[in-house]
């Protein structure tokens, strides 16, 4: 099997894990705050969403609600999707959540069909190409690293919602 088929079926099925947790998702649920000082997404003055978020991050990070997660899913899959093409990626701040469920699954949808168009771009040559994200610095990783990353991201993300579904449920039943 080419390498690139490997990647796109990989793709797909964690694709398919996170996208059903994705569609039971309320507002409420992207909102729950599993801990006490968790990371979450934090509606500003001018109605805009922003994440809560350091750097360096601290080790160990807090724990995230679903929403943080979903945006830090759309955050590195926005800058994932900007060196793949060729353009600086933005920072964390500079990447709002859209402030709903609907509105996250729309985006995250989105992002999830742009990344279908660079992957079925691809050649097995290209897949040799060097790519600077998510490293910075380092010669020796290339656009397969970078496919494989995403797909090993997405899957710890759609790991982490899962259970945060998990907890929540646990946590309000009667």
């Amino acid at each position: 099997m080419p390498l690139i088929s490997l990647l796109r079926w990989q793709f797909d099925l964690t694709w398919s894990l996170f996208d059903f947790h994705l569609g039971a998702l309320t507002d409420e649920d992207y909102l729950w705050e599993p801990a006490a000082g968790c990371w979450t997404v934090r509606e500003s003055g001018d109605g805009t969403w922003l994440a809560d978020w350091e750097e360096p991050e601290p080790d160990p990070a807090p724990p995230a609600t679903i929403g943080w997660l979903t945006w830090h899913i759309g955050w590195w899959w926005t800058a994932a999707l900007a060196a793949a093409g060729g353009t600086t990626p933005k920072a964390p701040g500079e990447v709002a959540w859209p402030g709903n469920a609907a509105a996250a699954a729309r985006w995250l949808g989105a992002l999830r069909a742009d990344w279908i168009e660079v992957l079925d771009r691809l050649t097995e040559d290209d897949l040799g190409a060097p790519a600077s994200f998510p490293w910075e610095n380092r010669q020796d990783r290339t656009f397969a690293h970078m496919a494989g990353w995403v797909n090993a991201e997405l899957m710890k993300n759609a790991a982490e919602v899962g259970q945060l579904r998990l907890l929540l449920t646990a946590s309000t039943a009667s």
